[in-house]
């Protein structure tokens, strides 16, 4: 696969992600930031500031992961000259895609919407998210936000608990792939027609797309339960939950009538082996009852014990791990990518999606606010005594 230039104004996480996901191909990355406002202390992407300092003010560590390996400049577009230099910078670094994600109403007065760059850039892939497309353009995206409007977060909890949010920014990353496997669509469809292409994310149709299992429940005389906050429990597939042992949590995952009978003749799970159970619909029925029953079971038995009825029964299941027994599993683990932080101080990063035969493991630290500013500009053939005056006149920083 060729190596892309992908130039981004981008900020927070949706972006930043579906980028970091081009950069994990090879791909060279360069963020746009804005050049920094009269009296400006934190100029640039705001996810910058967020969480302890990593390396130095302009990188904390919300910042590290989504940004490793990638270029940083910053460029005023609310300015005729800044908006003038960036498609000269698309073409003087052969950049095959163009994203953003800021508002779509400000497309066309930051000079960035496709019909400007496309025209000074043929064949030019241009890729945006928002929360909720083009078609709203003053709706500004910020995943819990979208978690609550796309009824995710209300699928999401105990029946009488509040409705609770996801424990990571599930609307974010899922735009961010969405963004990611528009741009690879658009590339594939250019190959073949030469012509580029506009790519809109939005964030609420990202989001309500995963509401596959549920939403058509909606024509289909669903029961209240199917369509509520289950908790831990499968809306359908019973005894599927969490369980207590006598030194910690195991989660079941019993999804046939083959897995229940295996289990029900084991010794611990005898009391459970009814007629009425050994169906589906009936296991549904009596739920509540048998959620209490396989509990009762499973907390006379240690984790290890547990377990080994279960993996006799053949049926899936697994201790819940905290975050850093899931990034120790051996299948993790050995796929973690790293990046080295000045000082020397080692960084675990989420491994890539999938593994390609180059995937690269070690990348770079993210880029300091700005930190390529006049290295990219010189690249594009801009002379010193002009980059000079650009940087006098703030049009860059």
């Amino acid at each position: 696969m060729p190596r892309r230039v992908v130039l981004s104004l981008e900020q927070a996480t949706a972006l930043p992600y579906a980028t970091q996901r081009f950069v994990q191909l090879g791909w060279r990355v360069v963020r746009i930031e804005a050049t920094p406002a009269p009296g400006e202390k934190q100029p640039g992407d705001p996810n910058r500031y967020v969480g302890k300092r990593a390396i130095d003010e302009s990188r904390h560590a919300l910042f590290v992961a989504p940004n490793v390996e990638k270029e940083a400049i910053a460029l005023n577009l609310k300015t005729a000259e800044g908006r003038a230099l960036l498609p000269r910078l698309l073409d003087a670094l052969g950049a095959d895609i163009f994203c953003c994600n800021t508002l779509p109403q400000r497309y066309a007065p930051l000079g960035i919407d496709y019909e400007t760059l496309s025209a000074a850039r043929p064949g030019l892939v241009w890729a945006a998210i928002s929360a909720m497309g083009p078609d709203y353009p003053d709706v500004a995206g910020y995943d819990p936000v979208v978690q609550a409007m796309s009824g995710l977060m209300d699928l999401n909890g105990y029946a009488d608990g509040p409705p609770t949010l996801m424990g990571v920014p599930i609307t974010d990353l899922k735009a961010g792939d969405e963004l990611y496997s528009g741009v690879l669509l658009a590339l594939l469809e250019r190959g073949e027609t030469g012509r580029g292409r506009r790519v809109d994310v939005s964030m609420l149709q990202a989001a309500a797309s995963w509401l596959v299992a549920v939403l058509p429940l909606l024509d289909m005389d669903a029961e209240p339960g199917e369509l509520a906050r289950n908790g831990n429990a499968h809306r359908r597939f019973v005894p599927t939950n969490v369980y207590p042992t006598r030194d910690g949590f195991i989660y079941i995952a019993l999804g046939s009538n083959a897995q229940w009978q295996r289990l029900v003749a084991l010794p611990r799970f005898a009391a459970l082996a009814r007629p009425a159970w050994a169906t589906a619909e009936g296991r549904y029925a009596g739920r509540q009852e048998i959620y209490r029953a396989l509990g009762a079971a499973t907390a006379a038995g240690t984790m290890a014990e547990v377990a080994a009825d279960f993996a006799a029964a053949k049926v899936p299941h697994t201790r819940i791990n905290a975050l850093a027994d899931a990034a120790a599993l051996e299948a993790v683990a050995r796929r973690l990518n790293k990046t080295v932080l000045p000082g020397g101080r080692a960084v675990r990063l989420p491994p890539s999606g999938i593994d390609l035969p180059s995937t690269p493991r070690a990348f770079a630290p993210p880029p300091r606010y700005a930190e390529h500013t006049r290295a990219i500009l010189a690249e594009a053939r801009i002379a010193p005594g002009e980059i000079d005056r650009l940087f006098a006149a703030g049009i860059v920083a």
